[in-house]
């Protein structure tokens, strides 16, 4: 018997998940994707592009496609999405697992200020004017044009449009993984003195982390949202074993 999988993506982890798991026979898997980067890395499964339509259209595609198992691989700052997952999956009466990588902790030296969202950033950014890197979501950025004073180097995988509409802003397009030395001669060539950014966990992005550590630069940090409670694997190889799992007990092995 073949399971379907619905793997929800966007992360590197959904990725080499759908890698894992593409060859093995006793999976039918499908990646979805939300559709908000323009150019997405190629998969090596078959990928859906687009919202569900909320909780009502997610039970629907659960019990139209047949769906076994649902994967919730989401970033870990989509809230809403694991939210709608966890809902649909508990009415559509199916599997849930959530693969949510660890966050980031504070280390020694860290100058970290930990913020709710974008605007909670602005307001700890101050009044003075600062360089800023933003390392954020293109969602996030409309919150600091309301704090023109600063000056922002602002990198993200798609192109930023409409531009911020402040007098001082460089756009860097660039999609991790992110050495720290790399980041380290950024953060001086650019004279950054604040960065901005999510606890995204994992280690693509941690560089900057790093980097502003050594340099003893500021870190705003968003904090992470609250998430359901649900069966939950922290890396990819220990999804696998929760799948194989999983897979073993509707045998009845």
């Amino acid at each position: 018997m073949t399971h379907r999988i619905l793997i929800l993506g966007g992360t590197t982890e959904a990725r080499q998940l759908a890698e894992g798991l593409a060859d093995r026979d006793a999976f039918e898997i499908t990646l979805s994707l939300a559709g908000r980067t323009a150019n997405p890395v190629d998969h090596p499964v078959p990928v859906r592009s687009g919202g569900f339509g909320g909780v009502d259209g997610l039970v629907n595609y659960l019990k139209e496609q047949e769906i076994s198992l649902l994967i919730d691989a989401t970033h870990p700052y989509a809230a809403r999405i694991s939210a709608n997952a966890a809902q649909a999956a508990e009415q559509a009466g199916v599997k849930i697992l959530a693969l949510r990588r660890p966050p980031w902790r504070r280390q020694p030296y860290d100058r970290w200020t930990l913020v709710a969202d974008a605007e909670a950033a602005v307001a700890a950014l101050g009044s003075h004017p600062r360089k800023v890197l933003l390392a954020l979501g293109r969602q996030e950025l409309g919150p600091f044009e309301t704090a023109p004073q600063h000056s922002y180097l602002i990198r993200s995988v798609d192109p930023v449009e409409p531009p911020l509409a402040v007098p001082n802003a460089t756009y860097i397009l660039a999609r991790g993984p992110f050495a720290e030395d790399a980041e380290g001669a950024l953060l001086v060539e650019r004279r950054i003195d604040a960065v901005v950014a999510k606890n995204s966990g994992g280690t693509a992005t941690y560089g900057k982390i790093a980097a502003a550590r050594a340099l003893g630069i500021e870190v705003i940090l968003f904090r992470r949202p609250v998430l359901p409670a649900v069966e939950t694997a922290d890396t990819v190889s220990a999804t696998i074993a929760a799948i194989d799992h999983w897979l073993a007990s509707e045998r009845g092995v």
